[in-house]
């Protein structure tokens, strides 16, 4: 049965790539896939699975059950576009000004569509369940929690989650796999700096929240580089100043916004915490004041050690010498971390990323796109992951 998935997978190909072309062509953003939703429900029931819709707002999920007692396991793709004016010129561009499909999200939607259909055309060859999740919401939303708050999991046991994410920062073709710790944790914060406006020709009559920011933003790094043990790893970037009217006028306050990125839970909740900490010191000792409002995020993607190596070895077994590499940390974060944390599995990336094709563009960027060719080898090996995962 194994070897027949990937033919299986190629002549799914162009059904598969024509509908990630169609989802490109209509992207939605967090919470507003109502569009996406409903093409992934019809495609679910034609199937002949019950689709429950609304998880989470705009979720959706279907259980394959094989009739076999066995585990269940859980793959789940992310639906949701990004608020980003698409720069490509392709004939199935965005269709939707100022929202586009920026990360990859449509091909993760199609693919576990055909995954579906080729697991309920295989059901009598394996034992459990599967449980299709298709996430809203992951671009800094908060989608997994909230079809986890709305009862996604509820009266379910489930063994293993997995799932796959095309990359344009890899070559086409490529399959990287990182046991533990695989993506960081993505917390945000808004510092609010309050002086004493005035006029700046009489700093003097002041107290200046701008410089005082300026204070804050270079001491934040030495939190990373002074107070984080050399061998662990993290990120604070401030992102976002806003401040003032004029150039002649001192504010009254300035708004600071950025981001912390961790892989140690430790070093996360410490950072957090030293991030208002010297804020506020820093703002006292220049005579203002400081208010930091921490949220923490997105928690770290943790890949279970057996199960990666077990997808390790599945997909070395099919793929050439060298294909199968080990990912790099990445400190971009992403929310398939709630699955994992509620059962053990593995996220795993698949390159599709082609210069020649113009595939390169990191994601989120206005000519980001995918290069297809790497569509039907991520559906062979996502439906072969879930396959080893329920033996």
């Amino acid at each position: 049965m194994i070897d027949s998935i990937r033919s299986l997978a190629q002549g799914l190909a162009q059904e598969t790539i024509e509908t990630r072309r169609d989802f490109h062509r209509h992207p939605e953003i967090a919470f507003e896939e109502v569009r996406t939703a409903r093409i992934i429900a019809e495609r679910l029931t034609a199937l002949g699975l019950e689709a429950k819709t609304g998880i989470g707002k705009t979720g959706v999920m279907a259980i394959l059950d094989s009739g076999k007692a066995g585990k269940t396991v859980l793959a789940r793709a992310d639906i949701d576009a990004l608020p980003v004016q698409e720069e490509n010129e392709h004939e199935y561009r965005s269709t939707i000004d100022g929202k586009m499909h920026a990360c990859g999200h449509d091909g993760h939607t199609a693919i576990l569509l055909s995954v579906a259909k080729i697991l309920v055309g295989q059901k009598d060859n394996f034992t459990g369940k599967v449980v299709f999740v298709f996430q809203p919401a992951e671009e800094g939303a908060g989608g997994a929690q909230a079809m986890i708050d709305d009862g996604a999991l509820d009266g379910l046991t489930v063994d293993h989650s997995i799932g796959l994410h095309l990359g344009s920062m890899m070559p086409t073709g490529a399959v990287a796999l990182r046991c533990g710790p695989a993506m960081a944790s993505a917390d945000k914060f808004e510092i609010i700096v309050t002086g004493k406006g005035g006029h700046a020709a009489m700093p003097q009559h002041s107290i200046d929240p701008v410089l005082i920011s300026a204070n804050i933003i270079v001491a934040l790094q030495s939190l990373v580089s002074r107070e984080l043990d050399p061998t662990d790893q993290a990120v604070i970037t401030v992102t976002s100043i806003h401040g003032g009217t004029a150039f002649n006028i001192i504010p009254d306050n300035v708004q600071l916004k950025g981001t912390l990125r961790t892989f140690n839970e430790e070093t996360r909740q410490n950072l957090a915490k030293r991030i208002a900490e010297l804020s506020s010191g820093i703002a006292a000792s220049m005579n203002g004041k400081s208010e930091c409002d921490f949220t923490f995020g997105t928690p770290t993607v943790i890949n279970n050690d057996k199960m990666t190596k077990l997808l390790k070895k599945t997909f070395e077994k099919d793929l050439a010498e060298g294909q199968v590499i080990e990912a790099p940390q990445i400190m971009g974060g992403d929310d398939m971390a709630h699955w994992l944390n509620a059962a053990d599995g593995c996220y795993f990336f698949v390159g599709a990323g082609n210069e020649a094709k113009g595939t390169n563009y990191p994601h989120h960027h206005p000519k980001f796109d995918v290069d297809e060719d790497a569509i039907p080898l991520a559906v062979e090996l996502f439906t072969k992951g879930i396959l080893e995962f329920l033996a």
